[in-house]
């Protein structure tokens, strides 16, 4: 059981311990979903490289938060302005990680709400966040409040991927 967790913007000395987390969340979610091949090819030294490209390039209205525990990172999200113009909403959560043995706390909870707190900040009252459709964590946006708003097929890694998208108006 994880007790104490603190939010903080993510840095780039951050991206090995998001890659890892990156990698073991993917590969402990998405089995069956994404093709295996993207699943067995994934490297903590290849997320934590492009994270950290990510992170030191990050805008002001960009955000990467760190969900941090006592032993370390066990967690983290990232939200900006909306990158699909498809639907209504001026910000978007684009990633939410969090390892499994941090699940069911309250974690993600903290992690969303504190990328809603960054975008209004930035004057950005509304976000999407994209989920694969077959991903049992879209319940977990839905208990949130994210209202289904959208649907897509997205061409990612040679596979046609269904996706859902859940909005919230106001922030």
């Amino acid at each position: 059981m994880i007790e104490t967790i603190r939010l903080r913007p993510a840095k780039p000395a951050d991206a090995r311990a998001i890659g890892r987390i990156h990698v073991e969340t993917w590969r402990a979610a998405y089995p069956g979903m994404v093709p295996d091949q993207t699943l067995i090819g994934m490297t903590v030294d290849g997320k934590a490289a492009a994270w950290r490209r990510a992170l030191e390039r990050e805008s002001k209205r960009d955000i990467t938060l760190v969900a941090e525990a006592e032993e370390g990172p066990v967690g983290f999200a990232s939200a900006g302005p909306n990158r699909d113009s498809t639907l209504p909403f001026a910000g978007e959560v684009q990633t939410l990680c969090l390892l499994p043995d941090g699940q069911n706390q309250g974690i993600g909870r903290l992690l969303l709400q504190g990328c809603f707190d960054r975008l209004r900040v930035h004057g950005i009252t509304s976000a999407v966040i994209w989920v694969l459709a077959e991903n049992p964590a879209r319940f977990f946006y839905e208990r949130m409040g994210g209202k289904r708003a959208g649907e897509r097929d997205e061409r990612l890694w040679g596979a046609l991927l269904h996706e859902i998208g859940y909005g919230w108006g106001a922030l």
